[in-house]
């Protein structure tokens, strides 16, 4: 079983730059992508499946547009699995066109997440693991004491959490 880290309120708080540097490199890429795909629908419009044939006057520029377009988007996930879920952070569903990011952390014996939204100047939310945006709760006095402080996750259960 793998073991995840629980993240303080201070601690999440401290990765928000970070963050939103690493959110501004995945919106610049899903710019460049949607762009790209712009220019593949144009041509598939205009030339078919002809367009992939060697001889057709446009498939040179098919051939960049595509090989941009999936370097784009293994270059997207290299930095989702690198700077995101290598920091033990979960990016949700929406994530990139909402700008969310789910901290692990734990509250009164069970996993929770810290739940961040671009263009928060700091974490103030949180939900249960399967309650997602919908069931955010503002952290409050007490949450802040006592998330992912007071208990030991490797007494709990990894498997609930979500990646």
């Amino acid at each position: 079983m793998v073991k995840h880290k629980a993240f303080t309120v201070e601690e999440a708080n401290a990765m928000i730059p970070i963050l939103d540097a690493v959110l501004d490199a995945l919106e610049e890429k899903a710019l460049s992508l949607r762009h790209g795909q712009e220019k593949l629908q144009i041509l598939d419009a205009m030339w078919g499946d002809a367009v992939a044939a060697p001889g057709n006057p446009d498939h040179d520029e098919y051939r960049r547009h595509r090989d941009h377009a999936r370097r784009l988007v293994r270059e997207f996930r290299d930095i989702v699995r690198s700077e995101i879920k290598g920091r033990g952070l979960r990016f949700p569903a929406g994530g990139v066109e909402h700008g969310l990011i789910d901290f692990p952390s734990t509250f009164k014996g069970r996993w929770i997440y810290l739940c961040w939204q671009r263009g928060e100047s700091r974490v103030s939310h949180w939900h249960e693991i399967d309650a997602g945006f919908s069931g955010r709760q503002e952290i409050d006095t007490e949450h802040i004491v006592s998330m992912g402080k007071l208990d030991d996750p490797d007494l709990l259960d990894d498997s609930v959490l979500d990646y």
